[in-house]
């Protein structure tokens, strides 16, 4: 299809992390693009690649090898249920074969495809993908996500096999925000979420604010001096917390050097991240089950003022629960106040779990609809197709 011939129909192939972390939450982000890009009429794919080294995780075996046993089972699971049943393939490099239903017909999706939109960059790219015309990388990880490309040449070459560039770090190339430059053009987008999926319930006024986190992902990164620190490092100024608000405060919350007895001690209820996250609807349950969300952000996010906003409170938002969370830059272009309350400091995140309590109805309708407003993929979706289009042909 010429680069000009974009406004509908196209077929798409997404590029994302199902199969090899099988959880809700990520899974969850990533269905939301499946499920947009087909209610708006596209010929919708999904594709994913094992890599070349051990990155398959089994949250049973508390394990990750070459094995997809676990994560194929758990795609089918969920692709079944959003009505993608046969339009999902996983390449396994390391027996060279393709598995899911789309196997036999996947090469000739791929060749025939319009676009790829390559979720976070955590797959390879084959050969067989770099036909495609337009081929829109989506940086879900500001900040960290630069500093890669930066300082590892590989990774650098992996990026610029695209040819249109989205990053959720909204303030990128904006005065207040130091994002480093990569030299990639890169636009703003946000998480889609499809409303029809997700229907608002009533309350829980007495209810805990919650979140799910993992205490450390990967390594903090340097970079000209500076320190980019994750959530680990964000926590440390809040984690007196619990003992200054009126609610409960509840973390699920993974990740081997999380301090569990410290956290109890300070008054955090802790539940396990796995079975939270045990599949998106389960991840949905527990969300809809708590009074709003409270949470830090990855300390890099915040002292680049990236502009980023997570994929786990737009699912809060559209549950109609409020979210009291760390401002990362967010407040330059999403009004803050009412369903969202940002805070910068200690004082600020506990007056903001104070006022949802104060208005705590009002705070519920207001959640869901800054959704309406600024997440809906019939919005997000169109907009990063043609902004796409435009990048690929030079625009």
């Amino acid at each position: 299809m010429p680069l000009d011939d974009k406004k509908s129909g196209i077929r798409v192939v997404v590029l994302g992390y199902v199969v090899r972390g099988p959880l809700g939450g990520m899974v969850w982000s990533n269905l939301q693009y499946l499920m947009g890009l087909a209610a708006l009429g596209h010929d919708v794919w999904f594709v994913e690649d094992s890599d070349d080294y051990a990155s398959c995780y089994d949250p049973t075996r508390h394990v990750t090898d070459t094995d997809p046993t676990y994560g194929l089972k758990f795609a089918r699971m969920v692709f079944d249920r959003i009505g993608m049943s046969q339009r999902w393939s996983y390449y396994d490099a390391h027996a060279g074969v393709w598995h899911g239903p789309a196997a036999e017909k996947i090469k000739n999706v791929l060749l025939s495809a319009d676009m790829l939109i390559d979720l976070c960059g955590v797959n390879p790219m084959r050969d067989w993908f770099l036909e495609m015309p337009v081929r829109a990388l989506v940086d879900e990880d500001p900040v960290f996500t630069q500093i890669r490309h930066l300082s590892d040449q590989a990774a650098m070459g992996r990026a610029r096999s695209h040819n249109a560039f989205f990053t959720f770090g909204e303030n990128f190339g904006k005065k207040l925000c130091s994002i480093p430059d990569d030299g990639l053009p890169w636009k703003s987008t946000r998480q889609p979420l499809v409303l029809d999926w997700i229907v608002p319930s009533p309350g829980h006024a007495g209810g805990a604010f919650s979140t799910v986190m993992q205490w450390d992902s990967y390594p903090a990164c340097q970079y000209q001096g500076r320190g980019f620190g994750l959530k680990s490092r964000s926590f440390l100024e809040y984690i007196d917390l619990p003992v200054h608000v009126g609610a409960p405060l509840e973390i699920a919350v993974g990740g081997a050097s999380t301090p569990r007895e410290l956290l109890i001690s300070k008054g955090w209820r802790l539940a396990d991240s796995l079975e939270m996250t045990r599949d998106p609807w389960i991840y949905q349950d527990f969300i809809s089950a708590s009074k709003g969300e409270y949470s830090i952000a990855k300390h890099g996010y915040v002292v680049s003022r990236s502009g980023w906003f997570s994929e786990r409170s737009v699912t809060y938002l559209a549950s109609g629960r409020p979210v009291v969370v760390q401002d990362t830059g967010f407040s330059e272009w999403l009004p803050i106040g009412e369903g969202v309350i940002g805070f910068s400091s200690f004082k600020e995140a506990a007056a903001g779990i104070e006022e949802v309590g104060l208005r705590y109805e009002f705070h519920c309708r207001r959640a869901r609809q800054l959704v309406d407003e600024f997440f809906d993929a019939r919005i997000v979706l169109p907009k990063l197709i043609d902004q796409a289009f435009d990048q690929a042909r030079g625009g």
